[in-house]
């Protein structure tokens, strides 16, 4: 899920910022006026988007953003001379006053980022297990025992008939294994 926190020392910006993303379709988890409040928040989801001001009361906008779990993006907002001292190229900027208009884009495109990465995570393949390894290793050896083939044509054959069946790899190596009898 997208959260959004807000951290600004007054909690009525906060709270124009949190009415604005709302009447728009976003979920706002929260608006907070010290760090530490969206510290402590952050640390309770698992990620999403600070919207904060360039110094809250307890801690200024690159402390906060050290300290953010990972998985957190910042979003600053602050005066375009304020802005100039914002070195780091992982923080998103948008100059005071903002516009709605930008603000929604802003967090549409970090939205949409956000739900990009999530895909990619999702269709990263995941680490084989060092039985799987070991199985797919014996399924090899047997191949090469069995059919004279190197390494490389025993890897390529249960790579071809896995891509080409559909199944799983250690399912294939675990049919080569029953068909020889081991």
């Amino acid at each position: 899920m997208f959260n959004i926190i807000i951290g600004f020392p007054r909690i009525e910006d906060a709270n124009n910022i949190r009415n604005v993303l709302v009447r728009n379709g976003f979920t706002v988890s929260d608006a907070c006026t010290t760090g530490a409040q969206v510290i402590s928040l952050a640390n309770h989801l698992d990620e999403g988007v600070v919207i904060c001001g360039f110094k809250l009361p307890d801690m200024h906008y690159s402390e906060l953003n050290n300290y953010l779990p990972r998985g957190f993006e910042m979003l600053l907002i602050a005066s375009p001379q304020r802005l100039e001292y914002c070195r780091d190229n992982n923080i998103v900027c948008l100059p005071m006053p903002v516009k709605t208009y930008d603000l929604l884009n802003t967090l549409n495109m970090m939205s949409y980022q956000y739900q990009c990465r999530k895909k990619k995570e999702k269709s990263r393949p995941k680490e084989r297990t060092e039985d799987e390894k070991a199985l797919i290793h014996k399924a090899k050896m047997v191949l090469m025992d069995r059919n004279n083939m190197t390494e490389e044509e025993a890897h390529r054959y249960l790579q071809k008939t896995s891509m080409n069946s559909g199944t799983n790899l250690v399912e294939i190596a675990e049919m080569v294994l029953r068909m020889y009898n081991y």
